[in-house]
């Protein structure tokens, strides 16, 4: 298994890598404190963090849904999180304009899963260095991620993660396959399961995505058991006030005892 390293997170290490952070940038002082208390849990839990946070979400189900507040700001916040905390960072691209420029300040460049074959996407993150997060599509088998795979190798970048977040299950709903990691490990790169992607309703709630929120914590631990090389949660102090993926979202409260249960699974399996 190829080792990929971002500052001192190391995925595919002895040690299970979180990634954890808001859906989307909501505003500056609440992106810097929810990174705060993130960055001092992981620190007294010695858990490998990456603060993901998003600056726009691109494919919102309504146009009148919150995006966040764009590239501009929203890096400007990002910058701001990484200078107080040092604390590696990831964010979504959903243009290969963007790529460059978000890669200045981000360490690792997410490829969401509706966007998971745009070969300019993908070569244009590739060709900036930078480490690559790919989400498996819901629409794709976990063999069909080699062609994505190809497209970053032949960029000549082999930092590459992938992502498992459920596969479509019927209208507005996803299931999470277990194999569906093993296969994506055979690839010999580090494998993440996105835990509160995998519980999401697509387009479910009307004019928004639900959700089953309170079942992430679970299938974070048959992933974990399974074999993966991290968990990729999004958590909110509220997760009934946020704007964006609220049905999902794990409570900041409740991932002390939900990280330290993955810690012991994984201590048993890793």
């Amino acid at each position: 298994m190829k080792k990929v390293t971002v500052g001192e997170v190391v995925f595919g290490g002895q040690a299970l890598a979180m990634i954890a952070g808001p859906c989307v940038i909501e505003s500056r002082a609440g992106c810097l404190d929810l990174a705060g208390r993130l960055v001092r849990l992981a620190r007294r839990m010695k858990v490998p963090l990456v603060f993901k946070a998003s600056f726009d979400k691109a494919n919102r189900t309504s146009v009148d849904s919150y995006r966040g507040p764009g590239l501009t700001e929203g890096l400007a916040v990002l910058a701001e999180v990484k200078r107080r905390f040092g604390v590696p960072l990831l964010t979504d691209i959903h243009e290969p304009g963007q790529a460059e420029q978000v890669a200045e300040v981000v360490d690792i460049l997410q490829i969401p899963a509706f966007l998971c074959r745009q070969t300019d996407l993908l070569v244009a993150a590739a060709r900036t260095g930078r480490v690559i997060n790919v989400k498996k599509g819901q629409f794709l088998a976990p063999e069909d991620m080699a062609h994505v795979i190809g497209k970053l190798e032949h960029c000549g970048n082999r930092k590459i993660i992938l992502t498992e977040r459920g596969a479509s299950f019927g209208y507005h709903n996803l299931v999470a396959d277990m194999r569906s990691l093993l296969i994506l490990r055979e690839f010999g790169y580090p494998v993440v399961f996105d835990a509160t992607h995998s519980v999401q309703r697509p387009g479910g709630a009307g004019k928004m995505s639900g959700g089953d929120g309170r079942w992430a914590p679970a299938l974070a631990r048959a992933a974990v058991a399974t074999g993966c090389d991290g968990v990729f949660m999004e958590t909110h102090v509220d997760p009934t006030q946020a704007l964006s993926d609220k049905a999902n979202a794990i409570a900041f409260r409740d991932l002390p005892e939900v990280w330290r249960v993955l810690k012991e699974i994984h201590d048993v399996v890793g």
